[in-house]
């Protein structure tokens, strides 16, 4: 066979052309919440940084360019970009509208969100954007005959176009290698907003990290798990563990929050505490985290999939259930009974009219519907030791802050009935997720007045700590699941409460004064165990904050 120059001169209509002016679009127009971003760091706003910006421009487009390069086929191009096109559009909406980055716990959340959270997410600027950045190109793009050419120079073509955009990445990197280098170590989230590069690798990273954890059943904890001996006549202990979602902790009025957001917590004798730090940003990584005996640190370095709190509680020999009203567990009660507010149990009447809609998404009252009948269905043996009831609420997890809040318990007005959030006034956005907070605080309420109806039979106690914080815009940044060490003090800073019914005074009185002591996810396992009277050589007394308390009132 013979070649020429011609052979690997490129054609307006060819892939590698397409490829490339994809790229372009991609570094450039698709790229804005970058761009947004960048321009208003303070260190950027002179005549050298938008240099710089520009350059960063340029690698995004070369690398952008290399990698599509290499799959410059003619029957691959076009749904190529398709795909890369409709994500970088979607990308830069929620990036461009929430201040969120795309890292791989962002690519866990996205997975793990079910239809009734992803639906939330949907509105128009969502379809302007999908429409400007991905159709109106791509519309473009298959109206266009893609040319012919045989293998070898096509192959030929697309070394070369991948050959040239690493050369001009690195050529780039180089120019501005100072800046660079400052620019991502001093915001080292950047790097997760360079769309749709984010995306990818934050996908490979996730698909890596699962298939470095070994098939099979999670590793055994507390294998010696077992029930301390309960004083002659003591009751069986009764744990409402409520596992909040999305509260932030300087929005309980508890806490100091201005406005009366815990109006009938304030009227019961509840501990809080206002100093407490979540395990991350997200549900997905917040939730097996503080069900971990790990703590924070370990648990991110960890390379197995191992049990947690439930298995080990569950292996002593107590009854535990896990009620859901929210898009899952993250696995946390894979191996423990376990039901959603839309499974009602046995016996149990109908759930009251206007706690759930047509899609099936209920109110967070929902989940003290029928908690008589759950806990009569469970293990007689199990109960008459012990139980740990989870429930796992809504809570004010968003943008669709005013669906957390019936009609009848919206105090502060006007709220926003948007999800999208930067669309609205920001004191509407405030309002409708402080009302959240209000359905929360009736929510916890109601709840220990159920345990109370207990205490004949139990010794009953609530303990109620929220996954993770929330942006409300500040900073333009909205929702969470900002990578830890960069993410703001809201999305981080939790709040967190006991009631412990008829507790002796003096440990009431003890834990009082740990109201500002700094605490966190961490002391979540090992509290409960305390609780629980639960005794494994995974217990830490040092972790367990109420165990001094405890003791100095015994």
């Amino acid at each position: 066979m013979r070649f020429s120059a011609s052979n690997f001169k490129p054609s307006l209509n060819g892939p590698l052309t397409l490829a490339w002016a994809a790229a372009l679009w991609i570094g450039t127009v698709c790229n804005w919440p970058l761009w947004q971003r960048m321009t208003a760091l303070p260190d950027l706003q002179n005549t050298q940084g938008l240099i710089f910006i520009a350059v960063f421009s340029g690698i995004v487009t070369a690398l952008s360019g290399a990698l599509l390069s290499l799959l410059a086929w003619r029957v691959a191009i076009k749904p190529v970009l398709t795909v890369v096109l409709l994500s970088a559009a979607a990308l830069a909406y929620f990036m461009g509208s929430y201040g969120v980055v795309i890292d791989p716990t962002m690519v866990v959340n996205i997975v793990q969100t079910d239809s009734r959270e992803a639906g939330d997410l949907l509105n128009g600027w969502l379809a302007l954007s999908l429409l400007g950045l991905a159709v109106l190109p791509l519309a473009w793009l298959w109206c266009r005959p893609v040319e012919r050419m045989r293998l070898a120079p096509r192959l030929g073509l697309n070394l070369l176009g991948f050959a040239a955009g690493i050369a001009l990445t690195v050529g780039l990197i180089f120019s501005s290698f100072a800046e660079l280098a400052s620019t991502m170590r001093n915001e080292p989230q950047l790097r997760y907003m360079i769309n749709p590069l984010n995306l990818y690798w934050s996908a490979g990273v996730v698909v890596a990290e699962a298939n470095a954890t070994p098939a099979g059943p999670p590793e055994i904890v507390g294998a010696d798990a077992h029930l301390a001996a309960r004083p002659a006549g003591a009751k069986p202990p009764l744990l409402l563990l409520v596992v909040g979602e999305t509260a932030r902790a300087s929005n309980f009025s508890l806490n100091g929050y201005e406005r009366p957001t815990n109006p009938e917590l304030a009227k019961l004798p509840v501990l809080n505490f206002a100093n407490v730090a979540a395990c991350g940003t997200s549900t997905a990584a917040s939730l097996p985290c503080m069900f971990s005996h790990l703590g924070r640190e370990r648990y991110g370095a960890q390379k197995t999939h191992q049990e947690n709190l439930l298995d080990v509680l569950q292996r002593a020999g107590l009854a535990v259930l896990w009620l859901d009203n929210q898009s899952g567990c993250k696995g946390v009660c894979d191996r423990v009974p376990n039901s959603a507010t839309t499974q009602p149990a046995p016996g149990a009447p109908p759930l009251p009219a206007g706690l759930c809609d047509a899609s099936g998404e209920c109110l967070d009252e929902a989940l003290l519907s029928g908690l008589d009948q759950r806990l009569a269905a469970l293990d007689p043996i199990r109960v008459a030791r012990g139980v740990v009831l989870v429930m796992h609420p809504m809570g004010s997890h968003g943008p669709a802050y005013f669906k957390r809040s019936p009609p009848d318990l919206k105090p502060f007005q006007p709220e926003c009935t948007s999800n999208a959030l930067q669309q609205c006034p920001r004191e509407h956005v405030v309002n409708a997720y402080d009302n959240s907070i209000v359905t929360t605080d009736r929510l916890l309420a109601r709840s220990i007045a159920w345990l109370q109806t207990q205490s004949p039979r139990f010794d009953p106690r609530l303990y109620y700590v929220s996954d993770h914080g929330e942006s409300l815009g500040e900073n333009n940044i909205y929702l969470h699941g900002m990578p830890y060490a960069v993410a703001p003090r809201d999305q981080k800073h939790v709040p967190m409460l006991l009631w412990l019914g008829d507790a002796q005074a003096a440990e009431q009185q003890c834990l009082k004064a740990l109201r500002e002591q700094p605490l966190s996810h961490d002391n979540l396992f090992h509290t409960v165990l305390g609780l629980m009277g639960v005794q494994t050589t995974l217990y830490r007394a040092e972790w367990d904050f109420i165990a001094a308390c405890r003791r100095s009132a015994g």
